[in-house]
């Protein structure tokens, strides 16, 4: 079963249609005490990273994710979800995240080297470049998804770095260490692919450990 974290600003929907058309379980909940009975959770997404990490801190959910995590609970982030997972972000403010990957959010800069502008949001549908192997892209070698954003993440930490996706500057799309990953695009609108990569997960968490806390 995944644990579909409801902090006030998820995209709670889609994310559970698309499990139940993989046939998976799933709880929507902002209690931990159900949350911990799941083999996996995860962290949707959508709004300004401020607002996100003010409702993760006021029903204490920060907390649970950060213990949780160190324990070896399974977390994806999805959108503004996987921008939570890092450092922080200068969005409205400098504002602290999850802290649980390296690196920063800040605005697409909107405007290339040579000063020629181009959209803010980055919206609709990209390529993907794939610059390492990991579970969540297993038999996912190329194609398209969906994205809808203006922040992006900065990183220095190569080793994150699953997938990006070029929009003048290089856009992480798909991050992971360990058994922490998020995706900048919406699995769960990105056709066959993000629906690959969601059924990857569940995979992931089938095949660990029946408690996580004994890894």
């Amino acid at each position: 079963m995944i644990g579909i974290i409801d902090y006030g600003m998820g995209n709670l929907y889609s994310v559970s249609k698309a499990l139940e058309r993989l046939n998976y379980d799933y709880i929507i909940s902002a209690d931990p005490a159900e949350l911990r009975k799941a083999k996996g959770l995860i962290l949707p997404g959508v709004g300004a990273f401020k607002d996100a990490m003010e409702q993760l801190n006021q029903t204490k959910l920060t907390d649970f994710i950060k213990e949780e995590v160190a324990k070896g609970m399974p977390l994806l982030g999805i959108c503004l979800g996987m921008q939570l997972l890092f450092e922080e972000s200068d969005e409205n403010g400098v504002t602290k995240g999850l802290e649980l990957l390296k690196g920063r959010v800040e605005r697409i800069p909107g405007i290339t080297a040579e000063g020629q502008t181009y959209k803010v949001p980055h919206m609709g549908w990209n390529s993907l470049d794939f610059h390492q192997q990991s579970a969540l892209l297993d038999g996912i070698s190329e194609g398209h998804v969906y994205f809808v954003h203006s922040y992006y993440v900065k990183t220095n930490d190569q080793d994150v770095l699953l997938a990006t996706s070029p929009y003048d500057v290089e856009v992480p799309a798909v991050v992971g260490k360990e058994h922490v990953f998020g995706t900048q695009f919406h699995p769960e609108k990105s056709s066959a692919i993000g629906m690959q990569m969601l059924q990857n997960y569940a995979n992931f968490l089938e095949k660990r450990s029946p408690s996580y806390e004994q890894i």
